[in-house]
């Protein structure tokens, strides 16, 4: 699978950073083989950092833009019939809505660091019909940080890009609970401030 998808992403070159911006903006694309394979480009000297940085972020928000729309215009009946066909699997579902019922809108933010959750959470952002400007700012805040530890591992590895994944691997866990811990302490002191209030 991980060959058409590199042979898929690699159809996208020709069009410089349009092509990561379009390629990021497929779901069933994996960011994490995308953007490593743009940092490789980097050093290559194709593209500029900044500049492929920023086009992986557009398209790191365009891609959840689209499920949202579904699960805003489509609705969890939608899903639960055609997910299958853009790898939504029914558990994957069950664990956003209640990631989203528990910790409301700051999700499109926080979501993108959780794995299992993060690719899948704008569909009940979608469903709860979230401010789509806030939604797009949370995610493309929160894409920002990833998608450049991403390009510049795959910019550092060089011609070694595909082993990102292992070196950051071990650190997903650790990160993911931070950020929880994090967005905790902020859900409690936000009750805390409306209680007093």
């Amino acid at each position: 699978m991980t060959q058409w998808i590199t042979e898929f992403i690699l159809f996208f070159k020709d069009l410089s950073y349009a092509g990561i911006v379009i390629a990021l903006s497929f779901e069933f694309v994996p960011a994490e083989l995308v953007l490593p394979l743009a940092g490789y480009w980097v050093y290559l000297g194709d593209m500029k950092l900044v500049l492929t940085i920023l086009a992986g972020t557009v398209g790191g928000t365009f891609g959840p833009l689209t499920l949202y729309a579904i699960g805003r215009f489509g609705g969890r009946p939608f899903i639960e019939r055609y997910g299958k066909y853009i790898f939504i699997r029914p558990h994957h579902l069950v664990a956003s809505d209640r990631f989203f019922e528990k910790y409301g809108s700051g999700v499109a933010f926080y979501g993108r660091f959780i794995p299992g959750v993060r690719t899948l959470i704008s569909v009940p952002c979608g469903m709860a019909k979230m401010n789509v400007l806030k939604f797009s700012i949370y995610t493309f805040l929160a894409m920002l940080p990833i998608t450049s530890l991403y390009v510049y591992l795959g910019y550092k590895l060089g011609a070694q890009w595909e082993h990102v994944d292992e070196i950051i691997k071990p650190y997903i866990i650790p990160t993911a609970a931070v950020f929880i811990l994090c967005f905790g302490c902020y859900v409690l002191l936000k009750r805390y401030r409306n209680r007093q209030a």
